[in-house]
């Protein structure tokens, strides 16, 4: 049949999960030893860095997700290239205007390392709004690897997710796609947030689990409970019940105020629409004002239903 003008081939596909590799607990094991190898330094806002703040980290963190999501990313790459921003911050300080330039060369080369086809170098000057240019981001990419030591292909949250749904107790008539689904969509919220790079990458895997199974009712319909949903979670990644039910927690304040956040945007972007014209196209990077004021409505949003009000 021939293709019409109109039409594509152009169509990424993705591996199915080989279970030789699933079923074998060797491999989990292998990820749970490496993991710590590219953890970020701890608190190096307080011992590196002296002219960003964690707020700074979220503005351009929030930037980052949006290139990811406009541009169809696969899920892995905004969160590596967060591990390569934190890495590189935890070693190396730099001034505030440099930081966006950073996220650019990171997301540059976290596309290039899980990407069939990497987002191109223009399209990133782009979003930026040209406010760098490409000589600066090919030389902020060679800086990267450098400081990094080449260390590129870091564990990040993504790679245990197959790894511990498919050693749940899940009935076989469980969505396990959508149950991933909302895991990936928590692993990348948490990314944004400073807070959740001292966790290891198993532990935050294991609570976005946690919360989804949670949110979707699994521990109610199953009999289980949360108490026996964290028990599993234990058993398959050693992680000790006490960090996993702070890490959960925390996950689940942070999807509260995000659904608060997007009701508030949502209902306030109907008030300000009314009898107004087109909108504007929106810019790369946007206003950091209004990023602080999205950062703002964040910390103070109410209490959600559950999450299944995520828009994913």
């Amino acid at each position: 049949m021939d293709l019409l003008c109109c039409e594509t081939t152009e169509n990424n596909c993705r591996a199915y999960a080989d279970p030789a590799l699933l079923d074998d607990d060797r491999v989990l094991q292998n990820l749970l030893q490496t993991e710590e190898r590219y953890a970020p330094s701890s608190s190096y806002f307080e011992c590196v860095q002296r002219d960003i703040s964690p707020l700074m980290r979220k503005i351009v963190a929030e930037w980052m997700l949006e290139v990811c999501e406009e541009q169809k990313c696969q899920d892995e790459v905004f969160p590596l290239s967060m591990n390569y921003v934190d890495r590189f911050l935890s070693i190396c300080p730099i001034r505030k205007s440099q930081l966006q330039l950073l996220g650019t060369a990171c997301l540059l080369l976290a596309s290039k390392l899980r990407e069939t086809s990497p987002l191109a170098a223009e399209v990133l000057v782009f979003y930026t709004d040209n406010s760098i240019t490409l000589d600066d981001l090919w030389r902020w990419e060679q800086l990267v690897v450098s400081k990094l030591k080449w260390e590129l292909s870091a564990v990040t949250p993504g790679d245990f997710l197959m790894h511990i749904l498919s050693r749940l107790p899940m009935p076989s008539t469980w969505d396990t796609v959508m149950v991933r689904r909302h895991a990936q969509t928590f692993i990348a919220l948490s990314a944004r947030e400073y807070k959740f790079s001292m966790y290891t990458p198993s532990m935050i895997a294991a609570a976005s689990v946690a919360a989804a199974l949670h949110g979707l009712d699994w521990t109610g319909k199953t009999g289980y409970g949360l108490a026996g949903l964290l028990d599993e979670l234990t058993r398959i990644t050693a992680i000790e019940q006490d960090y996993l039910q702070g890490c959960l927690e925390q996950i689940e304040e942070m999807v509260q105020a995000h659904v608060g956040a997007e009701v508030a945007a949502g209902s306030g972007h109907q008030v300000t629409s009314t009898g107004s014209g087109p909108s504007a196209p929106q810019r790369p990077l946007g206003d950091q004002n209004t990023s602080q004021e999205k950062i703002l409505e964040h910390e103070k949003a109410g209490t959600p239903t559950d999450v299944r009000d995520v828009h994913f």
